[in-house]
């Protein structure tokens, strides 16, 4: 996959958390792993694998669209998009950034007495090994909505005088682009051209 490219101060900190994020399911899959084996070759079950797996779980699914966003590889109908001309999708690009923007305020208005009250208390998870999942993924939730909200901007002011990019549903597709497909071609097996 090629990258989209960096346009600032925020797609370094969106690849900067992406970057970290990677790592975090194979963190997920050793610990499980762990889990499986201390388990059932040990006798010896954890407490902390599954709770540990949830919390690194939601850091892994907030960033996710973080990066997403960023790449600019989230949901479009396109099929009407491109067909818009350049003031419709301009339009178009205006009222997706409201209601992001929109979403994003009324969510931290509204989660920022919650999140903050759960992060003072230091509030866990209730369980044997009780982790403070509540006390530090409801702040992450409102502090990724923020840096959503930022994306989006950032992403409006650099594409809003770019030419329009022409989607095909062959792009979805990992075609080899290297191989000459012409009839006299050598990959095909035939006689090379003089």
């Amino acid at each position: 996959m090629v990258e989209h490219e960096v346009t600032g101060w925020l797609d370094r900190i969106t690849l900067l958390i992406s970057r970290v994020a990677m790592w975090l399911p194979a963190f997920v899959v050793a610990i499980i792993f762990y889990e499986v084996f201390v388990r059932y070759v040990l006798g010896a079950p954890t407490l902390w694998v599954n709770e540990m797996s949830l919390w690194v779980g939601g850091v892994i699914y907030l960033t996710a669209g973080l990066y997403a966003l960023q790449q600019r590889s989230h949901i479009r109908i396109f099929i009407l998009y491109d067909m818009a001309p350049k003031w419709l999708r301009q339009t178009f690009d205006l009222l997706s950034l409201a209601c992001v923007c929109i979403f994003a305020f009324a969510v931290v208005w509204g989660g920022f007495g919650e999140a903050k009250a759960k992060l003072l208390r230091w509030e866990t998870f209730g369980t044997a090994w009780d982790p403070p999942i509540p006390a530090t993924i409801k702040p992450l939730i409102l502090l990724t909505l923020v840096l959503l909200a930022l994306q989006s901007i950032s992403n409006l002011i650099h594409d809003w005088n770019r030419d329009p990019v022409s989607h095909d549903p062959a792009d979805d597709l990992d075609l080899p682009t290297h191989l000459d497909m012409s009839a006299g071609s050598s990959d095909r097996g035939g006689p090379k051209p003089n």
